[in-house]
């Protein structure tokens, strides 16, 4: 468990608390511990190694997110209810509801940066009556999401991989099993990558996010340039009910969680505190920065695909014989098979850098719950390599893929629940965290940076929040946004509704909870109480 590693850092953790515990009763002016202090005062000890700046964690982020790469494949959905206007429109309000919602998880972030992220933040406002439960499932809930959201990217990159083939040579016939392997392997290198060293990793994130940048204006250069452009009503008020909903304004409801999904998963900065430096304010700074940039690419990129479709019918209809849209739009604007394949190509690059962040968070999700001797096998998943990664989390996460990319054999309707049930998870734990932020900050029991002490019972400001009263404003918008898309989340695309258009998310998310619900009665109550204390800092020498 990188025995060797903890013992260095013990001397500097002791340090911290040194300084903290002499200063505390005595300072007049808010002084802020260091990375180790604020793990020790959060009860944990600085077991991996601390390789990430704000600019390779901004990489990070941005490649987790790649959102002006995702609003190209998610964006069918948006197109089928709510038309080329839906799209834009409907990715803008996302845009705004998640600037909102991880404004208040940055604050969050900057009070306690550490792995555990939502539920170690749920552990710490919920009421002590139901903090041990909520604490639980929220864990479970972030945990599931990320081992999905793992094995869906994969799902998503293997298709628009046969996608690309299928554009260069109309004579393949693509098999499940195609997806599968292909699933496999690419998973494979994310897996690869990820067990290194945690110096590697962050070098990789560095340079993915110049190719992230420099890859938006390979694409959208001749994607503006080649392709006769619409006139601006078809992009901004031409609005469609390809799901025959009574109305067009259910209709774009039920479209919009779909260019949500090109924003999700901004907090996987969040589940890599412990390997950032100075991360009670670069994690929150990334987290902004991430959803800004990302955000402007991907609304940038949205406008230029819908001003560039030449045929509506057949780009929409181009989801059965490419699997995605958007590599119709990128052949009939370029007019050539070869350039919008290597188009493409610069989507598919981007997606497997994105698996090997996805990867990151997933298993430093699954480690972090494990710690706190939540996940059956803890013992075994809470262990470390020599270069302090958490390999074993990271195998398991590889055999979750595995396993899970076997239904695509089966369905890959029902495998396409998956990546709703991510949205639906990952959206109820944000907005779990977001009320009880906000409960806590009416009753005022978050306190003042100046008032900083080591009373770990009490809430106190981190070094980065929104100024009141903007804070609380923000706060509430966030949860009325969260709420209202959970809801629309649910619901089917098509009506009348099939069992191959159902949307399962809701009856998966229910056998979760339900699961976990159970394995709290019968075992992890007994063992479960929350994040574990590792560091006793009443006990640190003064």
């Amino acid at each position: 468990m990188a025995k060797q590693g903890f013992e260095l850092r013990t001397t500097a953790v002791s340090t911290a608390i040194n300084q903290a515990n002499t200063t505390s009763s005595s300072r007049k002016a808010f002084e802020p511990l260091d990375d180790d202090g604020h793990l020790a005062r959060l009860g944990k000890r600085p077991l991996l190694t601390r390789s990430f700046g704000f600019m390779s964690i901004l990489g990070f982020s941005c490649s987790s997110l790649i959102s002006w790469e995702g609003i190209l494949v998610t964006s069918v959905g948006s197109l089928k209810n709510g038309g080329p206007a839906g799209v834009v429109w409907g990715f803008l309000i996302n845009w705004i509801g998640m600037l909102s919602t991880f404004v208040a998880i940055a604050e969050l972030a900057s009070i306690a940066p550490t792995v555990g992220g939502q539920y170690h933040w749920v552990a710490m406002m919920a009421p002590k009556s139901c903090s041990s439960f909520l604490t639980y499932l929220t864990a479970w809930l972030t945990v599931v999401a990320w081992q999905f959201f793992a094995c869906s990217t994969g799902f998503l990159l293997a298709t628009i991989t046969q996608g690309i083939v299928l554009l260069a040579n109309s004579n393949y016939v693509p098999q499940t099993w195609h997806t599968v392997l292909l699933i496999w392997a690419i998973m494979l290198f994310a897996v690869v990558l990820n067990s290194t060293t945690s110096r590697a990793l962050a070098n990789f994130e560095g340079l993915v996010l110049i190719v992230h940048l420099v890859g938006f204006f390979c694409v959208l250069i001749p994607l503006v340039y080649f392709a006769p452009h619409r006139e601006p009503a078809f992009v901004f008020t031409t609005f469609l009910n390809g799901g025959g909903w009574e109305s067009q304004a259910v209709s774009f409801f039920i479209g919009l969680p779909t260019t949500a999904m090109s924003l999700l998963g901004a907090d996987s900065a969040v589940h890599m505190s412990e390997e950032i430096q100075s991360a009670a304010t670069v994690v929150p700074q990334a987290l902004i920065y991430t959803i800004m940039i990302n955000g402007t690419l991907a609304l940038a990129m949205a406008i230029a695909m819908i001003f560039s479709i030449g045929d509506l019918e057949a780009a929409l209809n181009a989801e059965a014989t490419l699997f995605y849209p958007f590599l119709e739009i990128f052949h009939s604007a370029v007019k050539s098979t070869a350039g919008a394949c290597i188009m493409a190509s610069i989507i598919l690059i981007m997606g497997i850098a994105s698996g090997v962040g996805v990867y990151a968070s997933a298993s430093r999700m699954l480690w972090s719950f494990s710690r706190d001797r939540g996940m059956p096998g803890h013992k075994y998943l809470f262990r470390l390599s020599k270069n302090s990664l958490p390999v074993p989390a990271i195998l398991v996460t590889l055999v979750i893929t595995i396993l899970l990319s076997l239904i695509v054999l089966g369905s890959s309707v029902a495998f396409s629940a998956l990546l709703s049930l991510t949205v639906a998870a990952l959206y109820s734990t944000y907005l779990l965290v977001c009320i009880l932020l906000l409960w806590r900050r009416l009753d005022g029991s978050i306190a003042h940076p100046s008032d900083y002490s080591l009373d770990t019972s009490r809430l106190t400001w981190g070094p980065w929040r929104l100024a009141e009263p903007l804070g609380t404003i923000n706060n509430g918008f966030a949860c009325i946004y969260l709420g209202f898309m959970l809801f629309w989340s649910f619901w089917p695309p098509i009506t009348p509704t099939t069992p191959k258009t159902a949307n399962f998310s809701v009856l998966i998310l229910g056998a979760v909870v339900l699961f976990s619900l159970l394995w709290y009665i019968v075992r992890a109550r007994h063992s479960f109480r929350g994040p574990l204390r590792e560091v006793d800092v009443g006990a640190m020498p003064r």
